[in-house]
């Protein structure tokens, strides 16, 4: 089948990258000149492990086409998705803007019976206004799908090519059965591809971001009750997760979630309900939780330096927002930056992926260390943002000889105690007694 993606940010690229993988051809469009010309010739924008090699092998095998043409890409497309950012507003609310300016155009531009795909996270009742947006400029029949995304950043490639479930909200047989030969690849494997309304698919995103955001915050605050209580946040963990009707994922407690989703979407919900005289309670707790969780431990490096930051040499590992991702959207290393900046500490930090993007944000604010073990030159403490594979099993010697002083404080909880108490270190975890040398 041939298809169109509009859009090429993370979600729209894995998403064509996958579809060109099952068989299909897939062009790529993006506004983005630059960019285009930098997939064209094998670069892929973005940092996800294991796109690189499926990105080549459909450009090599002619099935991944990039372009800043969109009429020509849907002239040969009978399906469109739609990957376009939805950023918040100043209120929390999703912008549409781009979206529905991309209605608007396929509108005009159509000359047959195309299916357009919302792939990305929108409010309830977006495909009723994408639908209204295309009719007042055609007249050519079409349908319009919700089909959100539910890949998570770092394991994109492998929840594309094994997702749990396909949701798919259409009213129209003929959407229908479109959209099942699209992802027969995934049904015949036992995959389930689960039909509802639009309305009922636009809110099962919402709900899941923003039920997993709850579950994290939830886990976070058991963390903080557990050092009031004395009690030990990774055997509760576990106690909890071995119920099969919670389960172990999203039960590890650090310094707040983040990323271009979980915020963003818990946001929004908040301001639809709002919308239709609604308060989501429980959400807008989380958001406050999640907020103070964030930079919790700097009040516990402050206290550690006797209520003074000034002239403090902190080094951070990890500025992504969470492992095997360059995303830094919500990132909680920059609320800490930030705040560490505020109370006159200076900053080092590494991360060899994520690097960049903060430089870009940042520029010279803080520096920025080729290597783990560079950032602990002189340090005074250690704070770890990022769960990094790298940071697991670390030269404790090493780190002990770097730093001025042999403070860790841990926002990932990487570390079993025993490890840093027989290596004489002050540690400092989430939900766990704290070790003193």
């Amino acid at each position: 089948m041939n298809i169109t993606i509009v859009g090429t940010g993370y979600v729209g690229l894995v998403t064509g990258t996958t579809l060109a993988e099952l068989g299909n051809s897939v062009y790529c469009v993006d506004i983005d000149e630059k960019k285009v010309e930098g997939m064209k010739n094998g670069i892929v924008p973005i940092y996800e492990p294991n796109l690189e090699e499926m990105f080549l092998r459909n450009i090599q095998s002619e099935r991944l086409f990039f372009t800043t043409n969109l009429k020509e890409a849907l002239d040969k497309s009978e399906v469109i998705y739609l990957a376009l950012p939805t950023p918040p507003g100043e209120d929390g609310s999703a912008d549409l803007s781009y979206v529905l300016k991309v209605a608007n155009d396929i509108g005009e531009m159509m000359t047959e019976y195309k299916v357009v795909v919302n792939k990305s996270t929108v409010p309830v009742g977006t495909a009723d206004r994408v639908r209204e947006t295309i009719s007042s400029k055609t007249d050519i029949p079409f349908d319009v799908v919700s089909n959100p995304e539910f890949l998570r950043e770092g394991f994109a490639v492998e929840d594309s090519m094994n997702p749990s479930r396909v949701v798919v909200g259409a009213s129209s047989d003929r959407a229908k059965d479109i959209m099942s030969k699209i992802y027969q690849p995934f049904t015949n494997t036992g995959i389930p591809i689960i039909f509802m309304d639009e309305k009922s698919s636009e809110l099962t995103k919402y709900a899941s971001n923003s039920f997993l955001a709850v579950k994290i915050t939830f886990m976070n605050e058991i963390a903080n009750y557990c050092e009031k209580v004395g009690a030990d946040v990774d055997k509760v963990r576990l106690g909890m997760g071995s119920d099969d009707r919670i389960g172990h994922r999203f039960l590890f407690p650090g310094i707040g979630y983040g990323g271009s989703c979980f915020p963003k979407d818990v946001k929004a919900l908040i301001k639809s309900g709002k919308q239709e005289n609604f308060d989501f309670q429980i959400l807008e707790a989380t958001e406050k939780v999640n907020t103070s969780q964030k930079v919790i431990l700097v009040s516990e490096i402050e206290k550690y330096f006797g209520g003074n930051l000034t002239g403090k040499k902190i080094a951070i590992w990890g500025l992504a927002f969470k492992a095997n991702t360059d995303d830094i959207r919500e990132a909680s290393s920059l609320d800490n930056i930030n705040l560490l900046l505020g109370k006159g500490a200076q900053i080092v930090a590494y991360d060899s992926i994520a690097e960049n993007n903060v430089q870009k944000l940042l520029g010279d604010k803080i520096q920025y260390a080729k290597g783990m073990y560079d950032a602990l030159e002189e340090a005074d403490a250690l704070l770890i943002a990022t769960e990094w594979p790298e940071f697991k099993n670390p030269n404790f010697d090493l780190i002990a000889k770097k730093m001025k002083n042999k403070a860790i404080f841990d926002g990932r909880n990487m570390y079993p105690l025993e490890i840093p108490e027989q290596n004489g270190f002050y540690y400092k975890s989430i939900g766990r007694k704290t070790i003193s040398k």
